[in-house]
């Protein structure tokens, strides 16, 4: 029995709960999963796992033997990789997963650039609009906007993703400036797809949050669409900075309501704690993270939010909140 290529199968089906999944993972078959399990059961002399039709899980004794094991494991590929390194070469398989919003246009340039430096490294880049369970899903590292909420992810803070409200000049030159909140309802309006109904949008004024009525004529989880739908002057929208800086430098899009803005998010990148981190995912978190903090759209955490192009016009109207028959208040932000 080979008994690292055992441990290796039983502490994936641990993490995937399921031995096809494994099989999967491990690019073996399942069959080979189930043997290297009752060789590893047979050698230990216990049961390490529980199975029934719809999940396999740990016993008592394999959950010992998972916690103790999977670190070692994981301890074995970065020495084996830290050789490698020390030998002058990065390489091996990287998993990645990102938000759309960011992945395609930034982290994407990023992983080409990394891969020109070392080409001995093949990458996994999934784009999903979605938390991902990192160890579950077997990648390496995430990309996430707002910070994880699992104490088990080591985090690095990038910057800071702001939002904002957006026009083609061609779309107010038709319906007319959109100066207030009240105007804001009436004018056509590109959203977030989610399940629920687009009816307000929350925006801050001064540090106090308000529920803005608005008009959706279109939503979309795709950042390219709601992009194209602004450019094309069907309708105003919010949109992340990072996703059009180039059309609001020249004046392609317009930045309107500029007394209000959203929530900003926070960027991180994150990776399990419970993995020896491997030189070749060292080696790009601090290449990705350090071009990541000079993309256009992404701040710094501390820095004052900067101006984005010309407001389609300066004059304010005070009386913005009496405007809007439905509007609510509430005492800063959750």
């Amino acid at each position: 029995m080979d008994l690292a290529l055992a441990l290796r199968a039983f502490v994936r089906t641990v993490e995937r709960g399921s031995i096809s999944a494994a099989a999967r993972d491990l690019s073996v078959s399942q069959p080979a999963v189930s043997k290297h399990i009752r060789n590893l059961e047979g050698h230990v002399g216990a049961r390490l796992l529980e199975r029934s039709t719809r999940l396999v899980r740990p016993t008592p004794l394999g959950q010992t033997l998972y916690e103790e094991s999977r670190q070692g494991l994981a301890t074995i590929d970065a020495a084996l990789e830290g050789v490698r390194r020390d030998m002058g070469a990065v390489e091996g398989m990287l998993r990645v997963h990102a938000p759309t919003c960011i992945g395609a246009k930034q982290l994407h340039p990023i992983v080409l650039a990394f891969q020109a430096v070392h080409p001995g490294v093949t990458v996994d880049l999934a784009l999903e609009n979605r938390a991902v369970d990192l160890v579950y899903e077997n990648f390496d590292l995430a990309l996430r906007l707002g910070r994880p909420e699992s104490n088990g992810l080591i985090i690095r803070q990038i910057g800071v993703v702001r939002r904002i409200l957006v026009a083609a000049p061609a779309l107010l030159t038709r319906i007319g400036p959109v100066e207030t909140l009240a105007q804001l309802a009436e004018a056509p309006l590109v959203g977030p797809l989610s399940t629920a109904p687009l009816e307000t949008l929350t925006l801050f004024r001064s540090g106090t949050a308000c529920e803005a009525l608005v008009r959706p004529v279109l939503r979309s989880n795709n950042p390219d669409v709601v992009v194209r739908t602004l450019m094309d002057g069907h309708a105003v929208g919010p949109i992340q900075t990072l996703l059009v800086p180039d059309e609001l430098r020249d004046g392609r899009l317009v930045r309107i309501l500029p007394d209000y803005e959203f929530r900003s998010s926070e960027a991180f990148l994150a990776y399990p704690s419970v993995r020896f981190m491997r030189p070749v995912v060292r080696a790009f978190t601090d290449f990705a993270i350090a071009r990541l903090r000079k993309v256009d759209g992404i701040d710094a955490a501390d820095a004052p939010a900067p101006a984005h192009g010309a407001a389609a016009s300066s004059r304010r109207d005070p009386a913005t909140v009496d405007g809007l028959q439905r509007l609510s208040v509430q005492a800063g932000p959750d």
